[in-house]
């Protein structure tokens, strides 16, 4: 039975994040994504149902538009296999108890904003808004302890990457500090400093990779919303435990 419930789960998240794929590259572009459909963008070859099995379609179509030949971009995927598996994940961390739908909305804002921001730099304060009442919600229905802990970490997030941007004048991003209010939300105010320690490890790791990859120009910025996102990841699943090992090392 649990491994039945872990591939309902990991179903549901390819599926959804093929539609986080879809929002995260239309709706900061202002793009319809209700009545648009899905076409390649190269020679906008309208995709069939066929085309648009999330993750196999890609493997059986070998990474190609069957029409033209071009390139699809691996981040398609990418996202739907990471959903998917990160939900099942939420599964058998948290079984059926509420803290999985704070996980499940969790992981699909952190989704959602990592496409947006891989694609265009940008985290559009769409996403946070729709997902902060949301969350808001669950963590009164589900609340840390103590509860004023999200009210804590919320506003500790907000105001350590405000203070980045000033020290650094535009080192990071608005968009950023807005995440981080919402991450803190969900986190707490110690696994919130946890997420802003490992994101900068991760996105420091990602940038020497890019580099010795000679993917990377001098001074080209990177998208941190993407190691922002797998830093909250960690946090919100193991953060504790990785702070009491912490603890125990001193």
């Amino acid at each position: 039975m649990e491994i039945y419930w872990l591939f309902v789960f990991f179903l549901f998240g390819i599926t959804f994040g093929s539609f986080y794929n879809v929002v995260g590259l239309r709706v900061p572009k202002n793009i319809p994504f209700v009545n648009d459909h899905s076409h390649c963008p190269n020679c906008n070859h309208r995709l069939r149902w066929h085309e648009l099995v999330p993750v196999a379609s890609f493997i059986w179509q070998k990474g190609t538009c069957r029409n033209c030949d071009a390139r699809i971009s691996p981040l398609y995927p990418s996202m739907e296999l990471l959903t998917g598996l990160l939900f099942a994940y939420s599964y058998f961390i948290f079984g059926f108890q509420l803290e999985l739908i704070t996980a499940i909305l969790f992981i699909s804002l952190l989704v959602i904003i990592s496409v947006a921001d891989i694609a265009y730099m940008l985290i559009p304060n769409k996403f946070l808004l729709f997902f902060l009442p949301l969350l808001i919600i669950m963590r009164i229905i589900s609340p840390l302890n103590p509860w004023y802990d999200m009210i804590i970490g919320a506003f500790l997030g907000l105001g350590l990457i405000a203070l980045i941007i000033i020290v650094s004048k535009g080192g990071m991003g608005a968009g950023d500090m807005k995440l981080f209010f919402v991450l803190g939300i969900v986190l707490g105010w110690k696994q919130v400093l946890l997420t802003f320690f490992l994101a900068s490890l991760i996105g420091t790791i990602f940038g020497i990779f890019l580099k010795s990859l000679r993917k990377l120009k001098r001074r080209q910025p990177i998208p941190f919303g993407p190691s922002i996102a797998i830093a909250a990841v960690i946090s919100h699943f193991h953060g504790e435990t990785l702070l009491e090992l912490y603890l125990s090392l001193f």
